[in-house]
């Protein structure tokens, strides 16, 4: 496993731009799975997730090239195998081969499917959008001679359950409404995507109407990663001088820039940029991580250390109730806490240098962002996990003047 090594306590200026949004990217490689043709798709992130599901389609036989900020997916020959387990289990997007390969195949194994460890994770939601089209479960196998159009109603909002929702209904037989579903803007960068390959998807608030087509290949350039914004705005408020972030998805961040306004930090937004100055001193921010449109749960993490430094906290996520394990590796680093259920209280700390090992992908970066921010030498293992959805973190870094070097 990869560690990051580097000394904090340096002021941080500069400009930075975001990459290619994972959780955009990952929905739409998988969907390439349901067209017979060549998609071509700019702005592909080149971060541990997407490689894992480059390598997912290359197991179905997908012919992948890449020219220059292109990336070029042929599944004109695809052939179902049991996908290698290593695999599936290193990413949580593995669960999307559920519905691609429902459509495309008719076949689908359950296997354990990855992702960060940070709660329990179920796909019985999944798994009722694949039976209301049609599929049926048979031991840990997924199976059905066709998929007919439908309607699929959501209890709850999910991510995961409504991109599996639109794979299976893009190509079943007929029409499908889906209620309830996911807002985010990657939801939408997959209808995008989908209806350039010859689709029929529309979205009408929380409710999806589908007709299912015949896809070829189809166009996309990914939007900026939100999150990714959002921890280099973080690193700005709490280390920089002043930061400038470009390529972000200014729409998308409304609730994240509130989220900033209210704990006292300075921000200038033009359109796909945003300028941070640093945080003198901050005032007690309170957050509620919900569905999009609300705050992220993928940044609260993040939060957490900007909290600490400033006049402390509290996160309450409605998304995961448990999502706080991040937080006894940051106590390596000084950071005070306390929680209660789906809450957390950061309290003001004296941020100091440690070493620790992230335990997920946001969390990993949460100790990041407090090792950038503390005085000495800092170490973070298992830094892969973070290298997951960070694209040339150490050159990014760099350039704002932070001394980091990733080793193996």
């Amino acid at each position: 496993m990869k560690r990051i090594v580097l000394r904090g306590g340096v002021k941080l200026s500069g400009e930075i731009s975001v990459s290619g949004s994972k959780n955009a990217a990952l929905p739409i490689i998988f969907s390439c799975i349901l067209t017979n043709g060549v998609s071509e798709i700019e702005n592909l992130p080149n971060i541990g997730d997407v490689k894992v599901a480059l390598s997912l389609l290359k197991g179905f036989g997908a012919k992948i090239e890449k020219r220059g900020s292109q990336t070029f997916i042929d599944t004109r020959s695809l052939t179902y195998v049991k996908p290698a387990p290593f695999l599936v289990t290193g990413i949580r997007a593995s669960t999307y081969l559920l519905g691609s390969c429902l459509s495309r195949f008719g076949i689908c194994h359950i296997m354990p499917f990855g992702g960060c460890n940070f709660s329990l994770r179920p796909i019985d939601m999944h798994i009722d959008a694949c039976r209301a089209l049609g599929g049926e479960l048979q031991e840990d196998t997924l199976l059905c001679d066709r998929l007919l159009g439908g309607d699929i109603r959501f209890s709850k909002a999910s991510v995961g359950a409504t991109v599996n929702a639109i794979l299976l209904a893009a190509a079943a037989e007929g029409e499908t409404h889906i209620s309830g579903c996911a807002v985010e803007p990657h939801i939408d960068a997959l209808i995008c995507f989908l209806n350039s390959c010859g689709g029929n998807i529309r979205r009408q608030g929380r409710e999806l109407f589908i007709k299912g087509k015949e896809l070829h290949g189809g166009r996309i350039k990914v939007i900026g990663d939100m999150i990714e914004a959002g921890s280099y705005l973080a690193i700005g408020a709490m280390c920089g001088g002043r930061v400038r972030v470009n390529n972000i998805p200014d729409g998308d961040m409304d609730s994240i820039f509130d989220s900033f306004t209210d704990i006292g930090t300075q921000i200038t937004r033009d359109e796909s940029l945003a300028i941070v100055e640093q945080l003198s001193s901050g005032r007690f921010l309170s957050v509620t991580a919900s569905p999009y449109p609300a705050f992220p749960t993928d940044l609260q993490p993040i939060f957490a250390p900007l909290m600490a430094s400033a006049s402390g906290g509290r996160i309450t996520d409605n998304v995961w109730h448990s999502r706080f394990g991040y937080l006894a590796s940051l106590g390596s680093f000084g950071i005070r806490y306390e929680v209660q259920g789906n809450c957390a209280e950061i309290f003001k700390s004296k941020i100091t240098n440690g070493i620790t090992a992230a335990t997920d992908l946001r969390g990993g970066m949460a100790c990041l962002i407090a090792a950038l921010y503390a005085k000495g030498d800092s170490e973070i293992q298992h830094a892969d996990l973070i290298l997951r959805g960070y694209e040339n973190l150490e050159q990014k870094l760099r350039t704002l003047g932070a001394e980091i070097k990733i080793c193996e």
